[in-house]
């Protein structure tokens, strides 16, 4: 019995250790799943939407900065998003806000800022989501006449300076010395401007001068050029009672030389906003006044040698020229977003601050830098002496500025804008006098500015 017990038992153990063998490679095949459970699904990624107004040239380089930004760590990622005109886009985020579904970041063009300001619990300001984040923040880092802008009379930022540009004027060399005009001596007054023009038409040229933006280089920026107000109240830096005041008789002169330049045929009006900014580019116009942010269009696409110079003045003015004002638009981040979500933002608006990438996006598309230290890098690089003509905006924007200077902060600015261009273009067509214009034209914004006063009044 024993022997015949003794297979049995042998085959026992055979089985036990058998069964031992598969529980322990079990177990380890257990241990290396769980292990491998823990460490397959990698951190999703924090993503940040931002939408943005730049196309063409300028999308590029939006689309650039997100992609360089992801592309430099794996916890968060920026997805711009393309949202058409300033106006649209506000309007766009305005709709999205009240849904519950807006972008972490807007992009706001500088006439939109009291309206942001004035807008309680829809944004963050941008100093607490740095300091809520943890980044390094230091507003005096940047641009004063950039960063004073954006910030409000407490002291705090409230957002993040992104394409900032400013008024400068573009002339086609080629066209100048065909009308034998020096290219080394560009006209610098409203009067130089009139001869050269008359000069150029005499040679062929149908548009002479031109202008994109007819209202921020016309009248906002030609006041701060000039120092005189362009509205009460420091220009609404100093509250919401401000009125407008650009029917001054320097500013009814002003607008009355351009209309007897049109009926000369010296000036031609092109249209609203950026409208003239294609027919100088493709050489059909040779001097225009517009935005410095040009530059990365006027580089690709100008056929021609192309010249930059300061805004023209009228050299009796006392105090002219002083400084010009800030155009483009500023970042702003809204509200109702999770906390990792803000320490995104937080991290992209610190790299997009890094002065290597400020001083790229500056010498790529005539953007100001937004920082000194951006400044200095460009200037120290040579890039100035290579360009000329590129720092014209940047010496313009950094001038000392005063309290009629330092810019325009009113509310229903769009709408205010829209006044002005409806009524500067009936002075162009010959149906009113420039003081007629003017003056209706600060009449109707007024009634604007009164809406917008007790609208907000708190």
């Amino acid at each position: 019995m024993i022997r015949t017990g003794l297979p049995a038992l042998s085959t026992l153990l055979t089985a036990t250790r058998r069964a031992t063998g598969v529980l322990s490679t079990l177990a380890s095949t257990l241990t290396a799943a769980i292990v491998m459970g823990f460490a397959a699904p990698a951190a999703a990624e924090v993503e940040v939407q931002w939408w943005h107004s730049m196309g063409g040239a300028l999308g590029e380089w939006v689309n650039g900065l997100a992609k360089d930004f992801n592309d430099s760590q794996k916890e968060f990622k920026v997805v711009p998003t393309f949202k058409g005109t300033y106006d649209e886009s506000m309007t766009a985020a305005i709709a999205a806000f009240r849904a519950g579904n807006a972008p972490h970041i807007l992009q706001v063009f500088e006439v939109g800022t009291a309206t942001m300001m004035a807008s309680k619990g829809v944004v963050v300001p941008v100093g607490k989501v740095m300091k809520d984040a943890g980044e390094k923040f230091d507003p005096s880092a940047y641009v004063p006449a950039v960063a004073g802008y954006y910030t409000s009379p407490k002291g705090e930022m409230l957002s993040l300076p992104f394409n900032s540009s400013t008024t400068i004027f573009w002339f086609n060399k080629d066209a100048f010395k065909a009308a034998g005009i020096d290219t080394a001596r560009p006209p610098t007054t409203w009067p130089e401007v009139a001869l050269a023009a008359a000069k150029l038409k005499a040679t062929g040229h149908k548009c002479p001068f031109t202008t994109s933006w007819e209202t921020w280089t016309q009248l906002e920026s030609f006041s701060a050029w000039h120092n005189v107000e362009f509205a009460t109240k420091r220009n609404g830096f100093n509250g919401l009672d401000t009125r407008l005041a650009f029917n001054t008789p320097l500013h009814v002169r002003h607008i009355e030389n351009l209309a007897n330049m049109s009926k000369q045929g010296l000036f031609v009006y092109k249209g609203r906003g950026g409208a003239g900014d294609a027919p100088f580019i493709s050489g059909e116009c040779a001097m225009t006044t517009g935005s410095s942010a040009m530059y990365a269009n006027v580089k690709r696409n100008a056929k021609f040698a192309f010249g930059a110079a300061t805004l023209p003045y009228y050299p009796d003015v006392t105090g002219a020229p002083q400084n010009t004002i800030i155009g483009g638009a500023s970042l702003w981040v809204m509200s109702g977003k999770k906390a990792e979500e803000y320490r995104a933002v937080a991290a992209f608006f610190s790299y997009l601050s890094k002065a290597d990438v400020q001083a790229k996006s500056h010498q790529t598309t005539g953007y100001l830098p937004i920082t000194m230290a951006a400044f200095e890098m460009t200037e120290k690089s040579g890039f100035y002496k290579a360009n000329p003509g590129t720092d014209i905006a940047v010496n313009q924007m950094i001038r000392k500025t005063t309290d009629k200077s330092r810019g325009i902060r009113l509310g229903n600015f769009v709408q205010i804008r829209a006044i002005m261009d409806e009524e500067l273009e009936q002075i162009w067509a010959g149906k009113k006098s420039a003081k007629e214009g003017l003056d209706e034209a600060v009449k109707r914004g007024n009634e604007q500015l009164e809406r917008f006063e007790s609208a907000n009044k708190s």
